[in-house]
């Protein structure tokens, strides 16, 4: 569903009375800053409401530790761990976005910390490589890309859990290949509940470790997708 106009964030989301002043609070800090910095074009609490929403629709497939990439101004990291509790690492390489959620982190008091790094190389930290229950990742490129981001991150048994809007043939097709060579399994394709709209949740299963060569150098998954064509992106 939409937040009706005027509807804070938290109370949009359905949440508990704390997780509803965290939201709130996090909803300030964000629009707070935003003002002066780019971290999101939400530029309203209801924009921002409607990112909460977009968030939490995640809840239901995430587990802890998790991990989330590319995570700009908090989603759908922050939200999720005010609703859950959850243990969780927010990998973002762009310095002003970083500094942001730790400071955000520290005054909600959330049991995440921040890599400020590009996931890339993050992958390659043995502290973090396949040591989470779940990933999540939002508009950090096409599902082949973003399986290349997240999927080394995920040990055995743990999921990849990603948003889309309408997943194209082609895509929805590299995409399965993809996540095979990097030991996955793509799983469920769902509509996310609650969000109003065609946007999807992508389910797909880490089976086994992924071999060294990934994640590509810095910059290649975006530009050279895992089995997709040029000019096949949905």
């Amino acid at each position: 569903m939409s937040a009706p106009a005027g509807m804070p964030a938290a109370r949009a989301a359905g949440a508990d009375s704390a997780a509803r002043e965290r939201l709130d609070r996090f909803t300030t800090l964000l629009l707070e800053r935003n003002a002066g910095t780019n971290l999101t074009a939400a530029r309203t609490r209801e924009a921002v409401a409607e990112h909460v929403l977009d968030s939490l629709a995640l809840e239901p497939y995430l587990s802890e530790p998790f991990v989330d990439v590319g995570s700009g101004g908090g989603f759908p990291a922050i939200p999720l761990a005010i609703a859950t509790g959850f243990r969780g690492t927010l990998v973002e390489s762009v310095a002003k976005k970083a500094r942001f959620l730790r400071e955000t982190i520290e005054a909600l008091g959330l049991p995440l910390d921040v890599r400020d790094q590009r996931a890339e190389e993050a992958a390659r930290d043995p502290e973090l490589r396949e040591r989470f229950a779940s990933a999540t990742a939002r508009a950090v490129g096409s599902i082949p890309t973003v399986l290349e981001l997240t999927l080394p991150f995920v040990r055995a048994g743990g999921l990849a859990v990603l948003q889309r809007g309408a997943v194209g043939e082609a895509e929805r097709d590299a995409a399965s290949d993809a996540a095979l060579m990097l030991g996955g399994r793509f799983e469920e394709e769902l509509l996310a509940h609650g969000t109003g709209d065609e946007r999807r949740v992508l389910l797909v299963r880490k089976v086994s470790a992924s071999a060294q060569r990934f994640p590509r150098r810095a910059g290649v998954p975006a530009k050279r997708p895992l089995c997709l064509e040029p000019g096949r992106g949905g």
